[in-house]
């Protein structure tokens, strides 16, 4: 395997894992600056407060979004083992 096949691939690795991991930390991070807004808002200072929603969103998005995070992480792994005896020699 040549090291521009390395990279290739790493390179699919990391945007993969972008595409997948992309949305729950978007969703994440919204949350987390509407619940710091309120919070500066109201003066209210509890720790606990910012993380329950964020936990929420995350689990809804993970939910909702599954069947399209398996389809994209299915499909890679396939080109990955499909491509196999190329990456061996």
């Amino acid at each position: 395997m040549t090291p521009d096949g390395v990279v290739g691939i790493g390179r699919e690795a990391i945007e993969t894992i972008l595409l997948v991991a992309g949305p729950m930390l978007i969703l994440g991070l919204v949350v987390g600056l509407m619940v710091s807004a309120f919070q500066a808002m109201t003066q209210i200072n509890e720790a606990t407060l910012t993380f329950l929603p964020k936990i929420v969103t995350m689990f809804l998005v993970l939910l909702l979004a599954f069947p399209w995070m398996l389809q994209i992480i299915v499909g890679f792994m396939t080109d990955i083992w499909g491509d196999f005896h190329n990456h061996i020699r």
